[in-house]
């Protein structure tokens, strides 16, 4: 269903459940872009303060030259033995708009060049800056399960196992990771939204839907941190990379593994 841009744009509730120890749960509204990576929406200058598409913030690497999303993307892959070649790669994610972006998950659908679903990358970010990608094999379902190894919310430590529910969006988007901590659920994320076909109108309207959306995330995840912290939630400070240097308490925000 993408529309002339090549793109779909979802409007999604997202929903968050801490249930060790048990928090009420929270929900924010806002909208989802899936595109090709091949294919990334020409959106109109007059338009690009609402919706851009900068690389820069997407690309994992450090290495010389701007990267692409594509570029950045194939070489995370090869290092993990994933030959991607010229197949499809979807991507799921919030795109800048009014000077701002956070994607507290971004998601790519990879296929190989015959349509031969090859794996899901699920890429976390937190709100210091750091993001980490989860290599997922292909599952009619969507469904995977990593071990947790990246530090997003000072209200976890970095433990536990993500069970994801992330199949491939068509008119509808229904997005699930779970996070279980020994013989328990700890915290479940979830992303559902239809989809429209991307154009000129369907961005108008999702942006009149949902203002500032992309700072409200950040601002919704920055308020829930808060809250949390003020209710006596124990916070766990940051892992540094030099051991000899004590870890600061970071500024509290919520668990984030989901838009």
């Amino acid at each position: 269903m993408p529309g002339p841009w090549g793109a779909v744009i979802y409007e999604v509730r997202t929903t968050h459940v801490r249930t060790a120890p048990r928090r009420p749960a929270f929900r924010h509204r806002g909208y989802l872009w899936l595109v090709d990576l091949d294919r990334l929406p020409p959106v109109p200058r007059p338009l690009r303060p609402l919706a851009r598409f900068r690389h820069a913030d997407h690309v994992l690497g450090t290495g010389d030259g701007e990267p692409t999303v594509r570029q950045d993307l194939e070489s995370y892959l090869a290092d993990h033995g994933v030959r991607l070649g010229r197949g499809q790669v979807l991507m799921l994610t919030q795109a800048r708009s009014l000077g701002h972006v956070f994607n507290p998950l971004t998601v790519y659908w990879c296929r190989d060049e015959t349509g031969r679903p090859l794996c899901t990358v699920a890429e976390v970010h937190n709100t210091y800056g750091g993001r980490h990608r989860y290599l997922l094999p292909p599952d009619p379902a969507g469904r995977g399960g990593t071990p947790k190894d990246f530090y997003v919310s000072p209200f976890f430590p970095v433990d536990g196992h993500y069970r994801m529910v992330l199949p491939e969006p068509g008119e509808r988007l229904n997005l699930t990771v779970h996070l279980e901590r020994g013989a328990s659920r700890a915290f479940t994320a979830t992303v559902h939204g239809t989809g429209r076909p991307a154009g000129p109108a369907a961005l108008l309207h999702a942006v009149l839907t949902h203002p500032f959306a992309t700072w409200a995330v950040t601002l919704h995840i920055r308020y829930r941190g808060i809250r949390l912290w003020l209710s006596g939630l124990p916070v766990h400070p940051r892992p540094t990379a030099d051991p000899s240097r004590p870890a600061k308490h970071p500024e509290p925000t919520e668990e984030v593994p989901a838009p």
